[in-house]
C-alpha cells in the first residue's frame, strides 16, 4: 500500500481499465492477427495508452541497475519471438511488488515483480518467465480471452483483472464487477502450455538452458506450497503468480519434456550479483506485514489481523483473508465527513447496478481515532452476506477504511481487527527495516541449517531458505557455491 499517489492510484487504474473495456466492445486489437505476427500499430497504441495504469496498479516501476538488468534480459528474449526485430521495441518493467507476478500486454510491454525475480536462481530462469509472458502476447492469448469475456458479458477482461487486483478478493471483487464470471479471466490450460512451449523455443534461440522453464515453475510451485503452510491455508494449489495463471506445479513435467536434452547457459553468478541487495518482501514505503500485524511507517498507522487470518499487502489495499470472511483496508477521497465517506464506500462497492445501503451508520472512537461504521446484507448469488465498512479519520482530508465480507450474521468476526487500528509513534516507524537479498558463499563448515539460521525470520527459516535457493528437501550445500539469504538492512 504505497504512499505516492495512493489517492489517485485506484481511480487511475480503473479508468484505464474501463477505457480498455469500452474499446474492446467495438474491436479487440490482435483478435484477428495471426499468432507470431509482428506487433501491429493498433496493439502498440493500446499498450502505450495503458502502460502507466498497469505500472501504478502493480507497485510502480523500479529504476536503477536492477531494472536495467531485467529490461536487458527481457528485451533480448522477446526479440526471439519475431514480434519485433529490435530489443528497444519492447518495454520491460520491473515492478516494486512483493507478490510473485509477471504478465505482458499487447504492444511489447512486459512486466515482472521484484519478488518473482528474487525467487529465481539464474538468468536463464529470468529469461524463461519473461519469454513465457511474451509467448502469451505472440499467440494473442489476451485478445482471445477478451473475446471470451465479451461472450460471457463480462465488464471487460483488463478492467476485471484490474478490479480484482484492487480488491484482491474474489468475493469483494464480485460486488464491484456485478457478478462477473472471474474464472473466464484465467488463461486456459492449453494457452499456458502453449506459452511454456514458446518460451522454451525463445530460450533455445537465445542460447539459454531450456530446462530453466521447468526449474522456475518448480520453484514457484514450492513457494505456493510454503506460502499456504505459513498462512495456515489448506489449499496450496492457489498460485501467487497472478490470478491469471493456473497452478505452475501441473506444468513442470511438461516443461521438462519440452526442453529435452538441449543445453545452454544459465549465468547463475551474473544473475546473483545483479540482484544482490534487492528488497525482498514488503517495501516499508508500502507498509509491511509482520506476522498478524500490518505497520505503515510512512502513513504512521498499524492494525492486527484476527487469529486464524492471513494478510496480503497489495499496491492499493491490504487484504485480510480467512475461512470466516475477507476484508481489505484502503482509502477513498475524504472531505471531513465520516458518515458521507462510509456511504460513498458502500456506493462504490455496489456500483451502478446494485445499491448497497447500510442499516445505519454508527459513530465511535478507536484508540483516539474518530470512526464510523455500517453493515448491509445482500445476496452474492449463492447466499446472504454481510458487507461492513469501518472508517477512521486521521485528519481533515485523510481517512482509511476496512471493507469486509462475511456470511450473514457473522460480521463480528472482524471486531478485533477494527479495534486494533491505531497511530504509531515516530520511534515505532523508525524501527521498521526492510528485508533484502544477500548473496553469500558457502564455506566448508556451512550447512543448510547454519545458512537458514541467518534468515531474517522467526519461523520457517529452513523451508524459506530451501525454496529461495531452489533446493530440494534432501539437497545439501556445495562449498564455494553462492546462495541467497534474506537479511534486514536499510
Amino acid at each position: 500500500m504505497p504512499l505516492k499517489n495512493i489517492r489517485k492510484m485506484t481511480a487511475a487504474a480503473l479508468a484505464g481499465a474501463a477505457s480498455l473495456a469500452l474499446g474492446a466492445c467495438a474491436s479487440i486489437p490482435g483478435a484477428n492477427v495471426a499468432p507470431g505476427s509482428p506487433i501491429t500499430a493498433e496493439e502498440a497504441q493500446l499498450g502505450a495508452e495503458n502502460h502507466e495504469a498497469f505500472v501504478q496498479q502493480f507497485g510502480g516501476a523500479m529504476t536503477g541497475p536492477y531494472a536495467r538488468y531485467v529490461d536487458q534480459v527481457g528485451s533480448n528474449i522477446a526479440v526471439q519471438s519475431g514480434l519485433a526485430t529490435r530489443p528497444d521495441a519492447f518495454e520491460v518493467t520491473l515492478l516494486n511488488s512483493s507478490v510473485n507476478n509477471a504478465f505482458a500486454v499487447p504492444g511489447g510491454y512486459v512486466y515482472a515483480t521484484r519478488q518473482l525475480v528474487n525467487l529465481m536462481n539464474n538468468e536463464a530462469e529470468l529469461a524463461a518467465v519473461l519469454g513465457h509472458e511474451v509467448g502469451h502476447v505472440a499467440a494473442r492469448h489476451s485478445a482471445r480471452r477478451q473475446q471470451a469475456a465479451q461472450r460471457n458479458q463480462l465488464l471487460g477482461l483488463l478492467g476485471a483483472v484490474l478490479g480484482s487486483a484492487v480488491l484482491n478478493s474474489p468475493d469483494l471483487a464480485q460486488l464491484s464487477l456485478q457478478g462477473s464470471q472471474l474464472a473466464t479471466l484465467s488463461y486456459s490450460r492449453s494457452q499456458e502450455l502453449e506459452a511454456d512451449q514458446l518460451g522454451i523455443q525463445y530460450l533455445n534461440r537465445a542460447g539459454y538452458d531450456p530446462t530453466a522453464m521447468a526449474t522456475l515453475l518448480a520453484s514457484l510451485a514450492a513457494q505456493n506450497q510454503l506460502d499456504a503452510q505459513l498462512q495456515g491455508r489448506g489449499d496450496a494449489t492457489i498460485p501467487e503468480w497472478a490470478s491469471t495463471h493456473p497452478d505452475p506445479a501441473s506444468r513442470v513435467q511438461n516443461a521438462r519434456q519440452l526442453a529435452g536434452n538441449a543445453t545452454g547457459v544459465v549465468n547463475r553468478e551474473t544473475f546473483l550479483s545483479r540482484i544482490d541487495g534487492m528488497i525482498y518482501g514488503d517495501d516499508p514505503e508500502q507498509g509491511v506485514i509482520e506476522g498478524r500485524q500490518f505497520i505503515h511507517p510512512l502513513l504512521r498507522f498499524s492494525f492486527t489481523a484476527p487469529q486464524g487470518f492471513y494478510m496480503v499487502n497489495g499496491t492499493s489495499a491490504v487484504t485480510i483473508n480467512g475461512d470466516q470472511g475477507r476484508a481489505q483496508l484502503t482509502l477513498a477521497p475524504y472531505n471531513n465527513d465520516l458518515n458521507a465517506y462510509v456511504r460513498g464506500v458502500f456506493n462504490a462497492l455496489g456500483g451502478e447496478q446494485q445499491q448497497l445501503n447500510p442499516r445505519s451508520i454508527e459513530r465511535t472512537t478507536v484508540n483516539g481515532l474518530p470512526a464510523a461504521y455500517g453493515t448491509a446484507t445482500v445476496s452474492n448469488g449463492q447466499q446472504q452476506v454481510d458487507v461492513t465498512v469501518f472508517a477512521y479519520e486521521f485528519d481533515n482530508d485523510t481517512a482509511y477504511h476496512f471493507s469486509a465480507l462475511t456470511p450473514a450474521g457473522q460480521s463480528g468476526v472482524f471486531n478485533t481487527l477494527y479495534q486494533s487500528m491505531r497511530r504509531i509513534s515516530a520511534q515505532e516507524a523508525g524501527d521498521v527495516t526492510p528485508r533484502r537479498i544477500d548473496v553469500v558463499t558457502a564455506g566448508r563448515g556451512d550447512t543448510v541449517r547454519t545458512m537458514a539460521n541467518r534468515m531474517a525470520y522467526d519461523n520457517g527459516q529452513e523451508a524459506r531458505f530451501r525454496v529461495l535457493n531452489g533446493l530440494g528437501s534432501n539437497e545439501q550445500l556445495v562449498p564455494g557455491r553462492q546462495y541467497k539469504i534474506v537479511i534486514r538492512a536499510n
